[in-house]
């Protein structure tokens, strides 16, 4: 099947927002503006319309706010599935994914942009986003129909996480309404991904056929003995 040209997302026009849901927009809309460093609560819940008893009730941090924002994203992403992809490889399944996820991401572009900003220059940012960002991976990657249970899922989440990250650098300075360079750029991602998790696959067998080796040679020394 021919690749899809990107679509242009269309922001959920929702009348009468919950308190949860208006903090949430306001926070993005903050973001978009000026690094998520100098965001403050006051400013936020003022933004909001919402009183700061009431946001402390909600969220605990700024970072609590941007994984509801990143929940929500998934889901979008999640509701949106095409069935015709279901006989494609699996690489095609993801690129399909991933797109998706990034024409949800379109109308919140400026804010994105903002915060790779921000942990390009805040390694502690940077590490809480990628615990954040490979639980949402874990999700594409079963939308793709990609295990990501278990040691071997969290790993390739883990390496979808820094493919996806490194595809969102091209992506906020795509200017492109087919986004031509940033579908190039996770066909390239995702080519060396495969590549990895082909390795990845090969290295986790290595210590179920060293557990069985020892198992053999240990049965054939009590054979021995027993003769």
């Amino acid at each position: 099947m021919a690749r899809k040209s990107a679509r242009k997302a269309r922001p959920a026009a929702r009348a009468g927002k919950s308190e949860r849901e208006r903090i949430v927009d306001a926070f993005m809309a903050l973001l978009a503006e000026k690094p998520i460093e100098r965001i403050g609560f006051a400013e936020i819940a003022k933004a909001a319309g919402v009183s700061l008893s009431d946001l402390r009730a909600t969220f605990a941090s700024t970072l609590a706010i941007l994984a509801a924002h990143m929940k929500e994203i998934d889901r979008a992403v999640l509701a949106g599935g095409d069935a015709e992809m279901a006989e494609e490889p699996p690489r095609e399944r993801l690129f399909d994914v991933l797109m998706r996820r990034l024409e949800v991401l379109a109308p919140h572009k400026d804010a994105v942009r903002s915060l790779v900003r921000s942990a390009t220059r805040n390694p502690g940012l940077a590490f809480a986003l990628n615990g954040l960002a490979v639980r949402s991976q874990q999700w594409m990657l079963t939308a793709a129909d990609i295990g990501a249970s278990g040691p071997r899922g969290m790993l390739r989440a883990q390496g979808l996480a820094l493919l996806f990250a490194s595809v969102l650098r091209t992506w906020i300075n795509d200017e492109d309404e087919g986004l031509a360079r940033t579908m190039a750029a996770l066909d390239r991602a995702l080519a060396r991904g495969q590549r990895w998790s082909g390795f990845l696959d090969d290295l986790l067998r290595i210590p179920a056929s060293a557990c069985r080796l020892r198992r053999r040679r240990r049965a054939d020394d009590e054979d021995t003995v027993a003769a």
